[in-house]
């Protein structure tokens, strides 16, 4: 229309000047786009006009005159008015409409201007283009990004002929690609790149190419990030029409631009295909296809000519096939890659395998290859960076299985690999879980097969790569936190790598920084094995000519004894072994000779330069670093070890010569005045570390020494000169010890006395000289100074010596409670002046007793006298907190100790008594607060005396201290080191036996309390193991003791477990639901402890049992204890079933969903076998009373393992007593209405009538009814219930039979019928799945191996029947546990194991059927669901022109359209075009987009179009002319829409579509293409919730073009009115 009216007035000689002044707008106006756009047309309209030469159209005046206003139109009109859009926030539909137009506008002005125009315009606009970090509006007078872009695009065919021009933009164009936001990138990408290439020359095109080829590389060698990566892809695929088209052969030379040639562009799709991106990954897959396609086209070799530099691509033309099945495999694998579900991968992995082999052979055919391992490299990466931890688990594996590895080439190609991505993806714990198949302490799969792939992997490499490969390797543990599974399974697996001198100072060194860092947290037992695994890899790996012994033992420091390195486990046996047979290899130190060093010589002259020291200068000084005496102590151990195992086991005098510096020192330690404090004390130190390391663990001395000689050798010595040495310290206690380093000083001097004490407590000379004269001078110079007026001061000598007197007392005391030393010596007489002192009153204004030396707080001293070196100790003032609080844990050790030992002293009045004790309660209440968490232990031993003494007088107080101290313990439960301890101190003390007798009327309050407190210890065991354990074993031994006596106050003590009967019940049914992590760490400990004393971790680490069945196990010993002859026992056995029974059926009656391996199957499984194990001890009455409770259970639905038990536990009933036959048989007729399992149950019990029918008085009348019953169900409509009549049918008539061809009882009648239905089913083998069921139902152990009475045991409830009844793993109970608990009671009722070995013989599963046939693996492949197309079905020709649909369709349509444009050239299915065609014509889609109008005669279209074709416009792009379209429609201002999951993408629940949208689908398998997605203006995904990752495209489409619809339907956009029956019949058709 414009063009017409614009010919028109052109034609009639118009006003030029006054047209151009109504076309335009003013400055401060905001045109429309209609004004725009007559102005575009007017403007073009003049150009055949003013390119006219003759002047009889325009003189020359009036040409400058129009050029001047044109030239106007672009400064005055255009360009302010693209600065005012870029003001604008936001991208409305009104900016993005003006920018369009207002850019054509410019692109139609500058041709008709003068040649500079176009430049300068350009060079104004280019700088707007480089958005400042500080920018998020640009400033005035400049346009933002998005302007700038459009306009520079529509410059740029005015600018070809600039060379120089058209540089200075390509380059702004990439220097933009590398600094704008994410959002810009691809804009800047379509918008300039490619209208830049599109105008380009021939020749100049290559040059353009080979220019962003070279930087994009060059920016990407520098900076090798995900994001380089993402931005350069995306800049590669959209050129890679221009890019990758055939041409002259590929060459080297530098004018041409050949990508395939560039090593780095080989990186970039190599990083891109394992990028995090999916899209950058579908982008580097589509330039693989294409270049593979290309060469494919070409023919020819790729590079042309060889090359020394790495070549990641090849192509030759004589082995094109080969090449094509490879690539096109690798990209199968690529694309399928991309699926979440694991069941749609796994068939991919043995196209792994082909690709593989196919890498191999190519390999060994030729000497280069043309396959780069790389390449495989990338699939493996891909599976690491699974969201799904399954796919990601199969990826490990598959790599731990690969062969190819086993060959020195590829394991050098993958040797970076495995050290870098490998080596990450290891850290994932969750891929160690056990696989299908594997029991509880097995080693998981992913373990196993690391072992063997490390052995063989490092086996494959050559020598020269190993060692640096190892050591890169060991960093990589140090690089990041690593969790205890995968590094215990790690340094296990390099453990067991072949021995070989790989690792030198730089190994042990990184091994150090692990043991250091990465394992500081793990949980104990883990982190001990880790310790051992990793100390026998250095063993067996380090070089020891390259390293040191000092080395050596620096590096063992890091080994913990208590979790580790312990003298005689394995591994310091090996260490010994290790020391001797290297002893002459090692690395000598830089001293005095160059000869070889031993272990004697270095341990020799580590003796004397340890205890070299300076004189002293006089100043307070530091206790010296322990981590020397430590060192020096393991390697006099290790010395000595190494030497008693070479000579033999006399080794006297050796130690003596070794220790002689240290002894000399120790002898006159207390004689010599000049010794230097710094010497005696390094001196001390050492002696204790020997004594404290040298300990053996009793388990690992065998039976041939016992007593250890080493040990005793070093005693004998110590013993020489133990009076200097107890002398020094005495002296040193008694009042030398006055600097605050003094108080460090005085903690080392009481641990080696109480070492020596426990040394030489078996000689008696020592022993009474001790008792008699030391302790008690000790005790009596601590208690004056405590005592002492002058500590009214706080100097520092003051309160130093008042911790040191403390800390005496203390250790006195827990010697003596250590029965150390005897309770009759003098020492213990004078302790009680002790009792005296603590209890000793002060005057009070209130009428109770105050306890004055209770609680008493050391206060900081004060160091402003310059009487100490407060500079040098300056950190100990400020860490005088913790030095108050052990003075404080100090003297609740001693009171714990006394109360215990003498009560309250007998000085205190018999009337004071118990005001006395409430007064030290409170006061240990009061301490419980004062003192941190982890040292109130004391203090709970102490309440543990007193509490119970005052339980009904003092109640509200009690409950205070309950409540105090569980708190307290409860803020411990993340510290593993003190929370173990505090919690068995707490748990004897709120559990102790008086407090567990009391009864509601005695102490509400306190019982409340209690029960609370139990209840929340079992809520807190459910997330960590062993608490309840912890509890349930003390009250089971308070119970009923180990050494039960009788009389009346173990009967008073046991009937307290009647208010307690819930403990024991929910002990029957323990069992915590673990999270799938913490079930992982439960089951690599279990695997840790099964490999017994290989693990020294197992024989150092000192734990409980903290094992989730130990409670189970702990109460079922209990019950099997509990006597039937005792009436408080039988109450108890009573009151329990009847809970547990209770519990069952609370379960039952719930609404909580039961399914198999459920919390609620489990809880019923451990209730029935507790009932199993109990049936033995109940009364006759008590089974009567409980049988009706048995046959509900019975009618319930149960799961499988639950039915068993059930059905076992009524026949035991019926054996036992056989008087109830009659009442089972009455069950048949009560369950008309129950589901098929209930009458099965009943018929199982029916199959065993054989064990049943002894028992019965009138046997023949039982049979009779059993047959009769039988029968009935024979005929169930019901397929398993007739199949489990039959089988009952079978085992009763076999006892039936012989009596009925005798005539005898009236069964002959029967026999016709009987053998009838029997013969029917034996002949069931012909129809198909029903002899198989009557096979397997015959076979199933319960009615085959099975025997209820023979196999009645504790192995076959808790092990063989939940292994055999598909029941997890973690539900079997294996026999060790309960024979490792000595209190279990076996006895003939109740054996421990089957004696039988039938059931034990088989197999979990053995009688389920199941098809084990082998699928060709190519088959399974066939059945892949795979988004994937073979890119050489590619793109045919394409018709050159862009084909519209006939104007004349237009005249048909009846209703209006709103402006959404659906493009859907990728989709070529018919069924999908048709559905699309009819849902764009309903909600009013302005056209629809097709690669063929020949669709449209489609029968498979037409079924699903009905007709719709016929009303809505229909426009013919091909896909190759689609981003051509795509330009276009964004030049004219419409949004491009695409649905596709980026990191950038909308929720459709969330955008706001625009109203000029264009909205393009993707392909039915590919989706869309890699080089169309940078089109896109922004991308929409649509949420999901579930599982499968893609909805078909038809539906997706529909979802949007609802979306849009009902935003601009709310928008007031028209619409046609319908009345009630047209919408009903638009609702129909919609549906139809």
């Amino acid at each position: 229309m414009y063009s017409v009216l614009v010919n028109a007035v052109l034609s009639s000689s118009p006003d030029y000047g006054l047209l151009f002044e109504s076309l335009s707008w003013t400055s401060d106006s905001w045109p429309g786009t209609e004004r725009v756009e007559a102005l575009t047309v007017f403007i073009e309209g003049l150009r055949p006009l003013m390119a006219d030469s003759d002047t009889t159209t325009f003189s020359d005046a009036t040409r400058r005159s129009i050029k001047d206003k044109i030239e106007s139109v672009i400064w005055t009109q255009c360009l302010p008015l693209l600065s005012r859009i870029s003001a604008e926030a936001g991208e409305g539909m009104r900016c993005r409409e003006s920018t369009a137009a207002l850019s054509r506008l410019v692109s139609v002005c500058v041709p008709l201007c003068d040649e500079a125009v176009p430049g300068r315009v350009a060079l104004s606009v280019l700088p707007s283009l480089q958005l400042s970090e500080e920018e998020e509006v640009p400033g005035p007078g400049r346009l933002s990004v998005e302007v700038a872009s459009e306009v520079v695009a529509a410059l740029i065919p005015s600018l070809s002929a600039d060379e120089q021009l058209t540089l200075t933009t390509l380059t702004s164009a990439l220097s933009c690609i590398k600094t704008l936001p994410d959002p810009l990138v691809s804009k800047i990408t379509v918008r300039l790149l490619l209208a830049l290439l599109n105008c380009c020359s021939d020749v100049r095109l290559g040059s353009s190419l080979k220019l962003i080829l070279d930087d994009l590389c060059s920016w990407h060698t520098t900076d090798r990030t995900p994001v380089v990566t993402e931005r350069a892809l995306l800049c590669l695929t959209a050129m890679s029409d221009h890019l990758l088209k055939p041409h002259s052969p590929p060459s080297s030379s530098s004018s041409s631009c050949e990508p395939r040639l560039s090593l780095q562009f080989w990186r970039i799709v190599q990083d891109g295909l394992t990028h995090r991106d999916s899209v950058s990954r579908k982008r580097a897959l589509y330039l693989l296809k294409k270049c593979v396609a290309l060469s494919e086209e070409e023919g020819v070799d790729c590079p042309a000519c060889p090359s020394e530099d790495e070549i990641l691509f090849r192509w030759a033309p004589h082995r094109s096939k080969l090449l094509r099945e490879f690539w096109e495999d690798y990209a199968l694998v690529m694309e399928t890659l991309e699926e979440n579900q694991v069941h749609v991968v796994r068939p991919v992995l043995n196209r792994i395998d082909t690709l593989i082999q196919t890498t191999v052979n190519d390999s060994q055919a030729s000497g280069q290859g043309l396959f780069h391992p790389s390449w495989l490299l990338c699939v493996y990466q891909r599976m690491f960076h699974s969201e799904n931890k399954s796919l990601m688990r199969e990826g490990v594996c598959h790599l731990l299985e690969l062969q190819v590895l086993q060959q020195s080439d590829f394991a050098v190609a993958f040797s970076q690999f495995i050290v870098g991505p490998f080596m990450d993806v290891l850290s994932e714990t969750s891929l160690f879980h056990r696989s299908v198949g594997q029991s509880v302490g097995d080693c998981p799969e992913l373990g196993a097969k690391l072992q063997v792939f490390m052995a063989t992997f490092f086996s494959s490499l050559p020598c020269e790569h190993r060692g640096h490969m190892l050591l890169q390797m060991i960093q990589q543990l140090c690089s990041k936190h690593w969790c205890a599974v995968p590094l215990l399974f790690l340094s296990q697996a390099l453990s067991k790598l072949p021995p070989s001198p790989l690792l030198g100072i730089e190994g042990l060194t990184a091994l150090r920084e692990v043991l250091r860092c990465t394992m500081i947290t793990h949980q104990v037992l883990l982190r001990g094995a880790a310790q051992c695994f990793l100390l026998n890899s250095a063993l067996r790996l380090t070089d020891v000519s390259t390293v040191t012994l000092d080395d050596v033992f620096s590096f063992l420091m890091d080994f913990r004894a208590d979790e580790s390195l312990c003298r005689g486990t394995q591994i310091w046996k090996q260490l010994c072994a290790w020391l001797l047979d290297n002893e002459d290899s090692f690395k000598p130190r830089i001293l005095d000779g160059d000869g070889k060093e031993t272990v004697r010589g270095y341990v020799q002259s580590e003796i004397y330069t340890y205890l070299q020291v300076p004189a002293s200068t006089g100043h307070a000084e530091r206790l010296p670093d322990p981590r020397e005496a430590d060192k020096l102590a393991r390697a006099i151990l290790l010395c000595v070890d190494m030497e008693r195992n070479q000579l033999g086991a006399e080794i006297s005098d050796t130690l003596e010569s070794l220790l002689s510096p240290l002894l000399d020192t120790l002898s006159r330690v207390s004689t010599n005045v000049y010794l230097p404090v710094r010497k005696s004390d390094k001196s001390l130190q050492l002696v204790l570390r020997l004594l404290q390391l040298g300990r053996t663990p009793c388990c690992q001395r065998t039976a041939e020494e016992q007593e250890d000689n080493v040990m005793a050798a070093m005693t004998r010595l110590i013993f020489k000169f133990v009076d200097p040495v107890q002398e020094f310290i005495l002296r040193r206690l008694f009042g030398e010890l006055q600097e605050l380093f003094d108080v460090e000083r005085a903690e080392l001097y009481l641990c080696v006395l109480r070492q020596l004490v426990a040394m030489y407590s078996s000689v008696p000379q020592h022993h009474n000289k001790l008792h008699q004269t030391y302790f008690p001078k000790l005790i009596n110079h601590s208690l004056k100074v405590l005592q002492e007026p002058s500590l009214q001061v706080h100097s520092v000598a003051n309160q130093v010596a008042s911790a040191v007197a403390m800390a005496s007392l203390a250790t006195v005391c827990g010697l003596v409670e250590q029965d150390v030393i005897d309770m009759r010596s003098d020492t213990v007489s004078v302790l009680r002046s002790l009792n005296d002192y603590f209890y000793n009153p002060v005057s009070s204004s209130q009428c109770l007793p105050s306890l004055g030396n209770f609680n008493q707080r050391l206060q900081r001293p004060q160091t402003g006298d310059g009487s100490s070196d407060v500079g040098v100790q300056g950190p100990l003032v400020q860490d005088w907190g913790r030095i108050a609080a052990n003075f404080m844990r100090d003297q609740w050790i001693c009171l714990s100790f006394l109360i215990k030992a003498f009560g309250i002293p007998e000085s205190v009045e018999i009337s004071r008594a118990s005001e006395t004790l409430k007064a030290a309660l409170g006061c240990s209440v009061e301490a419980l607060a004062l003192l941190p968490s982890d040292l109130v232990l004391p203090v709970l031993t102490f309440m543990e005396t007193v509490l119970p003494q005052l339980l009904l007088s003092e109640e509200a107080l009690c409950v205070e201290a309950l409540t105090l101290s569980w708190q307290l313990v409860q803020g411990l439960s993340t510290n593993a080191h003190d929370f173990w301890l505090a919690l068995k101190g707490f748990i004897s003390m709120a559990f102790h036996h008086k407090l567990l007798q009391l009864t509601d009327p005695q102490a509400p309050t306190l019982v409340s309390t209690l029960n609370q407190i139990a209840t929340e210890l079992m809520e807190l065991s459910q997330s960590k193991s062993g608490v309840f354990g912890v509890l349930l074993q003390h009250c089971c031994q308070t119970w009923l003791p180990a050494d039960r006596g009788g009389g009346n106050t173990a009967n008073a003590v046991f009937s307290s477990v009647f208010s307690h009967v819930n403990i024991l019940s929910e002990a029957c049914v323990y069992g915590p639901v673990f999270r799938r992590d913490q079930r992982l760490i439960q089951d690599v400990q279990t695997y840790v402890e099964q490999l017994g004393e290989e693990c020294a971790a197992n024989v150092a680490v000192t734990s409980d049992n903290r094992d989730d069945q130990f409670p189970r196990t702990c109460v079922l010993a209990f019950l099997s204890r509990l006597d039937c002859s005792n009436l408080q026992h039988q109450r108890l056995i009573e009151e329990l079933v009847m809970d547990l029974l209770k519990k069952d059926n609370d379960i039952s009656k719930s609404k909580v969903r039961y399914y198999s391996n459920s919390l609620q199957h489990r809880v019923k499984n451990r209730v029935w076998q507790t009932l199993l194990l109990l049936l033995p001890k109940l009364r006759e009455e008590f089974v009567a009373r409980l049988l009706n409770r048995v046959f509900e259970a019975g009618f319930c639905s149960n799961q499988a393992s639950v039915k068993y038990l059930i059905e076992w536990m009524m026949i035991l009933i019926l054996i036992h007593y056989p008087e109830h036959m009659d009442s089972f048989l009455a069950c048949f007729n009560m369950d008309h209405e129950k589901t098929k399992t209930s009458s099965c149950t009943f018929l199982s019990v029916l199959v065993h009538f054989n064990v049943i029918i002894p028992n019965l008085k009138d046997e023949a009348v039982q049979l009779r009814k059993a047959l009769d019953i039988i029968l009935q169900w024979c005929f169930n409509h019901n397929f398993s219930v007739r199949l489990y009549a039959l089988l009952a049918l079978k085992r009763v008539w076999s006892l039936a039979e012989v009596r009925a061809e005798e005539g005898a009882d009236g069964l002959g009648g029967l026999s016709t019928v009987i053998k009838a239905c029997l013969n029917q089913a034996e002949a069931m083998q012909s129809t198909g799945n029903a002899n198989k069921n009557w096979m397997k139902i015959q076979e199933h152990f319960f009615f085959g191996a099975f025997h209820p009475i023979r196999d009645y045991s504790v192995e076959t409830i808790f092990y063989t029947f939940p292994s055999l009844s598909e029941l997890a793993d973690d539900e079997w109970i294996p026999l060790w546990k309960f024979e490792k608990l000595s209190f279990f009671s076996e006895g003939p009722s109740l054996p421990l194991r089957n004696p039988a070995p039938e059931l034990r013989q088989l197999q979990p599963g053995d009688w389920i059927q199941q098809d084990k046939g082998e699928q060709n693996k190519e088959d399974r492949w066939a059945e892949v669901q795979k988004k994937i197309t073979p890119w050489r079905l590619g793109i045919q020709e394409q018709e050159p022109e862009l084909q519209l649909v006939p104007q004349q369709r237009a005249a048909r349509l009846g209703k209006l359209h709103g402006s959404l444009l659906v493009v859907a050239s990728l989709i070529d299915k018919p069924t999908n075009l048709g559905g699309l065609c009819r849902t764009c014509e309903i909600f009013g889609a302005s056209a629809l987009v097709l690669d063929s109008l020949r669709h449209i005669s489609d029968k498979h279209f037409q079924s699903l179009s009905v007709s719709s074709e016929l009303w809505l416009p229909l426009l013919e792009v091909k896909p190759a002319e689609l981003t051509d379209f795509l330009q276009v429609k964004k030049s004219e201002g419409y949004c491009i829409v695409g649905v596709e999951q980026t990191a950038n993408s909308q929720s459709l629940q969330d955008y706001q579509f625009p109203e000029k949208t264009l909205l393009l689908l993707g392909n039915e398998r590919e989706g869309i293409p890699a080089n169309l997605l940078q089109m896109f203006d922004v991308c929409v995904e649509i949420p999901q919730q579930g599982v499968i990752r893609s909805l078909n495209v038809h539906v997706s489409a529909a979802l949007l073009i609802w979306e849009y619809t009902r935003q601009h339907l709310a928008s007031g956009s028209s619409k046609p009115t319908q009345n009630a029956a047209d919408e009903q019949t638009g609702t129909a058709a919609l549906w139809a």
